[in-house]
């Protein structure tokens, strides 16, 4: 039975059957169909319209006053609500596209051919649902921008504050003026901090009245456990463990410092916080103090972090875990500063929240400013003393040991650590005026930057070090995951020490971003290293050239920047040769390519950033080097060509680095080559320098392209009477008492003629290198000689026939007479 039987009818009982098939078919499909499509989720408005209250709100707290916690607050929440909006718009715009997507299913409205109420119906609904998305997507980007507006606002006004501070002039400590001050504000900032103590003292007396305190008890003897015995133990138990399973020597050394930084820092952190928590408990905690108390909790972690992340870097007490490069010497010398500087930190964050909590004056606020500018500055001076008193000792005790003779012998000083130190007392002088001059907060400012800058990067270090050591030997070819890759992908054993360099490589570099943005956070200047450098575009006003802005600030942040851009490149350059390129199957010539042509692109993109940064932008750059086309064009032929000459040797590699060549009458060895020339030695140590476009252009010979072994040719003759194979035999000899010669290829000797009553002999063999060729070749033939002599055996070269002819007029007679004697 086909389908025409099933719709022909074959009586009235069929027909009705097959229609209401037929239709609950359809109904079905319909249905399937529709709980095919998807739902739309509802429209957020509820949130867009929190969002716009959130800004509403945060725009007329700015209208106010707010100090810098507000400000914070208020900058924390309208970045909230800005990534709130933004997010609804994102998802708004998925909704839209699906509907818009089920409006193209139905297709356009053909006119004159009417469509069903249903589809009707659903186009309508479609319709009215996409206004409905496309406005509130509108609505919530609006929203987003307002939001990053407000963001933009309180940076602007943070950045305003903190120029505004570290601008601000008040007398001079050194005149009468500022003690003057100081001395008429006394009285009231002495009842101030009186009231403020003995308030808290009561509270806590009529505390201890009502009950014995023993939830505060607790929390002292908590805090002492955990600060004291505690923080030992943990010490011990990480050291023991990090012995045990750690795989190598370097993740424990690194591994041990992390962990003695983790618990240096929480450990202060968590006996304040159980001390706190117990006077809490036991009611003891004035409500007046509460600020306070949150100030000592933090400054004992910042003070314990201080302290454990120099004493990391130095590691006195363990010389055999000590990371950095340092010399128990000025490790022992410089133990004392870490305990200083964990001290002055804490004695800063105390003094400076004391003063907020009791609302100390403007002129207190100042004298506390200066008595802390100069107790920084002391401690960085006595730190720059002690560290040149070393380098003195230092370099005084590599003279000695170099002699009188050769002073030059002696290792030189690191030149970067010059110019940090150098740096360093331009930049104390600079605060040590500041603070007589009267500019009491930038001399604060400058001195707590100083101590920052020496904590972020002890701590940048740690890190680094330690991602470098966990990559580099969890992704190694030897280690568990490097063999278990291995096997279970056959990747090669390089190929797991590349990725091992990269990813440290890459794990450093953000924790460089990272620092980079942390490091003007804390002074309240910005958000990061990108607001530094655009604080310094105004500096002056500077005038304007070619629509760029010359000034000051602006030639300050070029020099910045290409300082930045030069120092990353060798920081790149020093990871890419003595790290990367180690790890790879490149030969020496293949890594001194990568070498080179990296540190070209290194020097462009450095180049291409400072101009950036000065205002020239890529299409200005592109307009130039198209107006210096015509000069490339005519002036600058030679140079180009070399450069791009050098490009294709560094590409192609027919001449290596090491290789002996020849170029017209000139044989040495190539020693360098460069973007614009190469550089060849010569036999008498003298240096030729060659333009790339001469080896490109020209005939080279290039004796270890192929191969690197060289050969010894020796042409010579004997008399025919003499034994050919005994010669040979000595030949042999002769170049098997040869020590330059190699056994394989192995020499041989060959009869390459007879002539003239003479048997030639051609006898080959080969050495290690073409250099070696000349000298073995002297000492075979000095073993020759003395070897046939002694056999009687005479040698010489091709034999020559010498025939003499008489002319014409004198053979003619002589023959005539001999002739006619004859007859």
């Amino acid at each position: 039975m086909d389908i025409a039987d099933l719709i022909r009818p074959a009586g009235r009982s069929r027909c009705p059957t097959l229609l209401a098939g037929l239709i609950v078919l359809f109904v079905l499909a319909w249905a399937t169909v529709a709980a095919a499509s998807p739902a739309l989720p509802p429209v957020p408005t509820a949130q867009i319209g929190g969002v716009a209250t959130e800004l509403t709100a945060i725009d007329r707290a700015l209208d106010t006053r707010v100090d810098d916690k507000d400000r914070q607050q208020l900058r924390a929440r309208a970045d909230a609500a800005r990534a709130t909006a933004t997010a609804a718009a994102t998802d708004l715009q998925a909704q839209f596209d699906l509907i818009a997507a089920r409006i193209a299913q139905l297709g356009p409205v053909t006119p004159g051919s009417p469509e069903t109420p249903e589809i009707v119906a659903e186009r309508t609904d479609l319709s009215r649902q996409r206004a409905v998305l496309d406005s509130a997507i509108k609505r919530a980007r609006l929203l987003a921008i307002e939001g990053q507006q407000l963001v933009e606002e309180i940076q602007q006004s943070q950045a305003k504050q903190f120029s505004a501070r570290i601008s601000s002039k008040v007398p001079s400590p050194v005149t009468p003026a500022f003690w003057t001050a100081v001395f008429h504000a006394f009285p009231r900032d002495a009842r101030r901090a009186v009231n403020f103590v003995t308030t808290g003292v009561r509270q806590i007396e009529a505390g201890l009245r009502r009950d014995l305190p023993w939830q505060a008890i607790l929390g002292l003897v908590g805090g002492y456990l955990v600060l004291m015995p505690g923080r030992q133990a943990a010490r011990r138990l990480g050291r023991r463990l990090l012995i045990e399973e750690a795989p190598g020597q370097r993740i424990r050394r690194s591994a041990n410092a992390i962990w003695r930084v983790l618990v240096g820092t929480l450990s202060p952190i968590l006996a304040g916080v159980l001390v706190m928590q117990g006077l809490r408990w036991s009611e003891l905690s004035p409500p007046g103090w509460a600020d306070m108390l949150d100030v000592l909790v933090g400054a004992a972690g910042f003070t314990g972090f201080a302290i454990s992340i120099c004493g990391s870097v130095l590691m006195t007490s363990q010389p055999s875990w000590r990371i950095a490069p340092i010399a128990d010497a000025a490790a022992i010398r410089l133990r004392p500063f870490p305990p200083l500087i964990g001290a002055l930190c804490f004695v800063v964050m105390v003094v400076q929240g004391f003063n907020t909590a009791i609302g100390a004056s403007d002129t207190a606020q100042t004298a506390t400013a200066a008595f802390l500018t100069l107790l920084y500055l002391m401690l960085i001076g006595g730190a720059l003393l002690t560290i040149g008193r070393l380098r003195a000792e230092q370099t005084t005790a590599m003279e000695a040991a170099a002699g009188d003779d050769a002073p030059a012998a002696a290792a030189p000083v690191r030149t970067g650590l010059g110019i940090v130190m150098l740096a360093t007392w331009i930049a104390l002088a600079a605060a040590l005026l500041a603070l007589l001059v009267g500019y009491v907060q930038f001399g604060l400012l400058v001195g707590q930057f100083i101590v920052w800058i020496v904590l972020l990067g002890s701590a940048v270090y740690l890190l680094m070090v330690a991602v470098d050591d966990i990559a580099s030997t969890v992704f190694a070819r030897d280690s568990g995951v490097g063999l278990a890759l291995t096997h279970g992908f056959g990747l090669r054993g390089s190929t797991i020490d590349q990725f091992g360099v990269l990813l440290s490589g890459v794990l450093r570099i953000l924790l460089a971003i990272v620092a980079l943005g942390m490091l003007v956070s804390p002074f309240g200047a910005g958000d990061g290293v990108g607001t530094l450098f655009g604080r310094l575009g105004v500096l002056a006003q500077g005038v304007k050239v070619g629509g760029i802005t010359i000034s000051p600030g602006t030639i300050l942040r070029g020099i910045i920047v290409l300082f930045v851009g030069l120092t990353l490149l060798r920081a790149f350059m020093g990871w890419l040769e003595h790290r990367y390129l180690p790890a790879t199957d490149l030969d020496g010539n293949g890594r001194n390519s990568v070498s080179l042509i990296a540190r070209y692109l290194g020097v462009a993109l450095a180049v291409i950033w400072t101009l950036a940064s000065l205002g020239i932008g890529v299409e200005r750059i592109a307009l130039l080097l198209s107006a210096l086309s015509v000069g490339i064009g005519f002036g600058l032929q030679a140079i180009t060509q070399n450069f791009v000459s050098g490009l294709i040797l560094l590409a192609e590699r027919p001449i290596k680095i090491g290789d002996l060549i020849r170029v017209g009458t000139d044989e040495g060895d190539v020693k360098r080559i460069s973007v614009r020339s190469t550089e060849i030695e010569l036999g008498d140590h003298s240096t030729l320098i060659v333009p790339n476009s001469e080896l490109i252009t020209k005939s080279v010979l290039n004796k270890t392209l192929g191969s690197p072994l060289g050969r010894i040719q020796i042409l010579f003759s004997v008399p025919i009477g003499t034994d050919a194979p005994r010669v040979r035999r000595i030949v042999l000899d002769a170049f098997a008492a040869e020590e330059a010669v190699l056994a394989d290829p192995a020499p041989n000797a060959f009869v390459d003629g007879i002539a003239d009553g003479r048997i030639m002999f051609n006898c080959m063999a080969q050495v290690s290198s073409p250099r070696a060729a000349y000298g073995a070749r002297s000492n075979v033939l000095l073993a020759l000689l003395h070897a046939l002599r002694q056999e009687g055996v005479e040698i010489g070269t091709v034999a020559q026939r010498l025939e003499l002819i008489s002319p014409p007029s004198a053979i003619t007679p002589t023959g005539n007479n001999r002739d006619s004697g004859s007859q």
